[in-house]
């Protein structure tokens, strides 16, 4: 193979993890932009309490029932064709959502829940596509383009925000810009090639073998063994449900339902959707300040997030989940550190913020990309997607949970007391990372199979 055929590929192969990866835009922009657009909301509608909660759980109610439906359809209709299919139900949600009367509260709610279908679909079915056409030695990189896609959503909202914050039904805007991201994942997605493994379950030998020339920088012996493997691994069937039952698959979902659960109670949404709460509440006076902040801890998102794109798969995952959990347990015991000492000492809102920022740094270059990582690699082809739409299942349903319990854990803990807790979870969370999730850097995703396998076969 040339030189510039190689280019080519490796172009090819960027292009398509990046496009697919617009799916965690959607994602973060809806996750950081409901914080803002909900200041204006409650006046205009008259609510608050339970209805205000309604609106913001509406999403992560709809992304479980999302990320359902992908396990059922995911092996049906290809991995491709469901994301295109999120990019459209986004699109009609966000200007549904825009839209709403504002004496119908359903509608919006409604609208709420199609956007949360939309982003469990595309959270459970993004990272598996780009692992099946990553190679091996970037496939680490190559779906961490989805978690930066993720951090790159909420930041963008968190400016978004800003601009529309002052701004007659300046709501309807943070809502309604939803759909653009989503409209260039439908146009850009529908250019790119199928799963070459999915193309292998259906039997469509020769487009798998087109799929993966396309993204390939091998010359053609190379890729009629990669061909060979997958079919090797391969059940000659579509998975059940009760195949998640089998030994190996039991051991993988151990590190991927641990994982989905660990990510969402080391309390990452309790910055994410309470910063400008919690920095107000270290000694920040006024919202503005509170709310650029806040711009600060996306913005490190984002810059930590890079950095895990070049570490991932040079350094490895057990590597970064060693150094990035250790880093989120100690800011959590100085934010709540600080909270003791009192708001009003100035070197303790210095202390605040900056464990703020160590938090996001750790979660960044850990949980945040590690989690989709390991949920889309570590599966069988035969219920892959199955698998990984549990794993993805269990991480909307206890983001919801961590989201709806975090102001009361503060009124029954302090908040001293919710981020100690926080901070146990984060050395429970070391351990498990210690005890259960393999190294999979390198590793083909037929391999990374082989090593579950030998722990099935070990009990």
């Amino acid at each position: 193979m040339s030189a510039g055929v190689r280019a080519h590929a490796y172009r090819n192969v960027i292009v398509t993890a990046a496009t697919a990866g617009l799916a965690g835009l959607l994602f973060g922009y809806d996750t950081g932009v409901i914080a803002g657009a909900l200041l204006q909301i409650e006046p205009d509608f008259g609510i608050n309490g339970f209805k205000s909660g309604m609106v913001v759980s509406a999403v992560p109610i709809g992304a479980v029932l999302g990320a359902w439906f992908a396990s059922t359809n995911s092996d049906k209709y290809g991995r491709r064709t469901l994301i295109v299919v999120s990019g459209i139900v986004f699109i009609v949600g966000a200007l549904i959502s825009a839209l709403s009367p504002t004496d119908m509260l359903w509608v919006l709610i409604s609208s709420r829940v199609l956007i949360g279908v939309a982003i469990g679909v595309a959270s459970a079915v993004a990272p598996v596509y780009i692992s099946e056409v990553a190679p091996p030695d970037i496939r680490g990189r190559l779906v961490t383009f989805f978690q930066l896609a993720v951090t790159v959503g909420i930041l963008v909202a968190y400016l978004v925000g800003l601009a529309f914050a002052d701004a007659n039904d300046g709501w309807r805007w943070m809502l309604g810009l939803g759909a653009l991201p989503a409209i260039l994942l439908v146009v850009g997605i529908s250019r790119l090639p199928s799963s070459p493994r999915w193309l292998l379950m259906k039997g469509r030998e020769d487009d798998a073998r087109a799929a993966l020339q396309r993204v390939r920088t091998e010359g053609s012996e190379q890729i009629e063994l990669e061909i060979q493997e997958i079919e090797t691994s391969m059940n000659i069937h579509e998975g059940s449900w009760r195949d998640l039952l089998q030994p190996a698959v039991k051991a993988a979902l151990v590190v991927g339902i641990g994982l989905a659960i660990l990510q969402q109670i080391t309390g990452i949404n309790t910055v994410i959707y309470y910063a400008p709460t919690i920095i107000k509440e270290t000694g920040i006076d006024g919202n503005s300040a509170a709310i650029l902040a806040s711009l600060g801890v996306g913005i490190i998102n984002v810059i930590m997030t890079v950095v895990a794109l070049r570490l991932l798969d040079s350094r490895g995952r057990r590597e970064m989940l060693t150094i990035g959990v250790t880093g989120i347990s100690v800011s959590l015991f100085l934010l709540g550190l600080a909270f003791l000492i009192g708001a009003d000492k100035t070197w303790a809102t210095v202390m605040a913020i900056g464990s703020l920022m160590l938090f996001v740094s750790s979660f960044a270059i850990s949980l945040g990309p590690i989690f989709w990582l390991l949920n889309a690699e570590i599966y069988p082809l035969s219920v892959r997607s199955k698998a990984a739409s549990a794993g993805t299942m269990t991480n909307w349903f206890f983001n919801f949970v961590v989201s709806l319990t975090f102001l009361p854990l503060i009124d029954l803990l302090s908040q001293t007391g919710a981020f100690w807790f926080y901070g146990a979870v984060g050395l429970l969370t070391l351990w498990f990372c210690w005890k259960f999730v393999p190294e999979t850097k390198g590793r083909s995703l037929e391999q990374i199979n082989d090593i579950f396998e030998t722990r099935a076969k070990a009990k």
